[in-house]
C-alpha cells in the first residue's frame, strides 16, 4: 500500500532520497530554478527577438523586408529599453510554474517510472513534449497577446482583461497554435534538455581535463554548438506560434494551414531571409538560455547532494 505525506497528494517516495543522491522533490526543484533563473536573464533577448518576427508584418498587414522589421525592434527597445526589456516577464515567470511543472512533470515523471532516476532520454523527451503542450499553449499565447499589444499602443495589457476576451469565445483562443508548439516543444527537449547536457559530458571529458575548462565554460561551448541546430529547427516553427497567436482574440483566428502560407509568401518574396525571420539573434538567445538553465540546474543539485550528503540520507 502506497504511504503519503501529511498535507500531500504526493507518496512518500516522491521526497526519498535515491542513489544519485536526490530525490525526485529536489530534481524537480532544481528543474523549475534553473528555468526561473534562465527566463529572468534572457527576457530582454526574448522580447527583442518576438518583436523582430512580430514586426514582420506593418500595421496594414503587409509583410516588410527583415532589415525593416529589425529596425521597428530596435527603434522600440530605444525608445523605452526598460519596459521593452521587461515585457512579457511577468507571464513568463508565472509561466515557470503553469509550463514547466507540467513539461518537466511528464520528463523527470517517466524518467523515475521507467527507472532511470531523473536520467532524461529521447522517449522521456518525446513524451513530455506532447502531453505538456495542451498546459503550456494558454501562457505563451497570453505572452504573445501582450507583447503584440505592447508593439500597438507602448503599454502591456493587463493578463485579466486577456483573459475576459478568451472567456467570449470559451477560452478556444487560448490554444491557438498548439500544434507548431508541439513541435518546437519537441525540438528544445531533443536538443536542449536531452542533447546539450550529453555533449556537455562528451566536451567535460575530452577537454575538461586537458584545458582545466570548468563547468560553465563547457556548458557555454556545449550550448553553442547545440544552439545553431536548435534554432534551425524551432525557428520558422516560432513563427508560426507567433503568426497564429498575435492576432486580435476578438478577430479571426489564423489557422495553421493560412500560417504556412503567410510564412511561405515571406519566403517567396525575400527568400531564406523571410523564412529564418530572428534567426540570428534566436541562436544568441538559445545560448544563453541553455546555458543558465543548466548552469542553475546543476548549481541547485550540487546543493541538494551536498546537504543530503551532510545528512547521510544517501542509500549506499
Amino acid at each position: 500500500r502506497t504511504q503519503h505525506t501529511p498535507a500531500t497528494m504526493f507518496s512518500a517516495d516522491y521526497f526519498k532520497v535515491k542513489k544519485n543522491g536526490l530525490s525526485p522533490a529536489e530534481t524537480m526543484t532544481a528543474y523549475l530554478g534553473g528555468s526561473a533563473f534562465q527566463t529572468v536573464v534572457d527576457n530582454p533577448i526574448t522580447a527583442y527577438r518576438q518583436l523582430v518576427q512580430q514586426y514582420a508584418k506593418d500595421l496594414q498587414g503587409k509583410v516588410v523586408d527583415p532589415a525593416v522589421a529589425r529596425q521597428e525592434a530596435l527603434n522600440t527597445f530605444k525608445k523605452s529599453p526598460v519596459s521593452a526589456s521587461l515585457s512579457g516577464l511577468w507571464p513568463r515567470l508565472v509561466g515557470v510554474g503553469f509550463k514547466r511543472i507540467p513539461k518537466f512533470g511528464f520528463l523527470l515523471g517517466y524518467s523515475y517510472i521507467s527507472g532511470k532516476e531523473g536520467k532524461v532520454d529521447y522517449t522521456a523527451a518525446t513524451v513530455a513534449s506532447i502531453a505538456s503542450a495542451p498546459f503550456i499553449n494558454p501562457v505563451r499565447m497570453i505572452e504573445k497577446q501582450q507583447r503584440a499589444y505592447y508593439k500597438q499602443t507602448g503599454v502591456e495589457k493587463p493578463i485579466m482583461e486577456i483573459l475576459r476576451e478568451a472567456a467570449a469565445h470559451n477560452f478556444k483562443p487560448l490554444f491557438r497554435g498548439t500544434m507548431p508548439l508541439m513541435g518546437h516543444s519537441l525540438a528544445s527537449a531533443t536538443t536542449g534538455l536531452v542533447g546539450q547536457p550529453q555533449l556537455q559530458k562528451f566536451i567535460q571529458k575530452e577537454l575538461g581535463d586537458r584545458t582545466q575548462l570548468g563547468t560553465f565554460a563547457t556548458g557555454l561551448v556545449s550550448s553553442a554548438a547545440v544552439s545553431p541546430i536548435y534554432i534551425t529547427m524551432t525557428n520558422p516553427l516560432s513563427r508560426l506560434e507567433v503568426i497564429m497567436q498575435t492576432n486580435s482574440i476578438a478577430g479571426r483566428s489564423i489557422s495553421l494551414v493560412d500560417a504556412l502560407g503567410e510564412v511561405a509568401s515571406d519566403t517567396r518574396k525575400h527568400g531564406l531571409r523571410g523564412f529564418f525571420r530572428g534567426q540570428g539573434i534566436g541562436i544568441a538567445k538559445a545560448i544563453v538560455s541553455l546555458t543558465m538553465f543548466h548552469q542553475g540546474r546543476i548549481f541547485l543539485q550540487d546543493v541538494f547532494k551536498a546537504r543530503n550528503e551532510q545528512l547521510d540520507l544517501i542509500p549506499r
